[in-house]
């Protein structure tokens, strides 16, 4: 997956909106929280998510796969991929539709209201 496919992605879920911060990263957001960041490791394009504590255990032990540099030294359960061919466009897919589902999970049920996702499939 390049940037364009990992944005095009992201517009297509549900009530996402798309900032430019953080030395160019694009990051995505539900109910102004984040879920999906594509930034840059050693010039490559870098995929950053939010994962279950077991997916964290698991996956951060595979090659081109880490935990997600500031965010997971706060404790928080985020991956980052960050060489080609570390995950499949497939399986980077599914992962950052877990992360939507897990971050939409935790908005109130006003917010998922608000913005018409009332049901999540986590």
């Amino acid at each position: 997956m390049n940037r364009t496919e990992f944005n095009a992605f992201c517009a297509s879920q549900k009530a996402t909106t798309h900032v430019v911060q953080w030395g160019n990263a694009d990051v995505w957001k539900v109910g102004g929280k984040v879920f999906a960041i594509c930034g840059w490791a050693d010039g490559r394009d870098a995929f950053t998510f939010k994962v279950t504590p077991l997916a964290f255990e698991v996956l951060g032990e595979e090659r081109g796969i880490r935990p997600a540099p500031y965010l997971a030294s706060r404790g928080m359960k985020w991956l980052q991929v960050f060489e080609e061919n570390a995950m499949s466009d497939q399986s980077l897919r599914e992962h950052i539709m877990v992360s939507y589902d897990l971050v939409v999970a935790k908005l109130t049920k006003k917010q998922r209201e608000e913005l018409g996702l009332n049901q999540t499939s986590i």
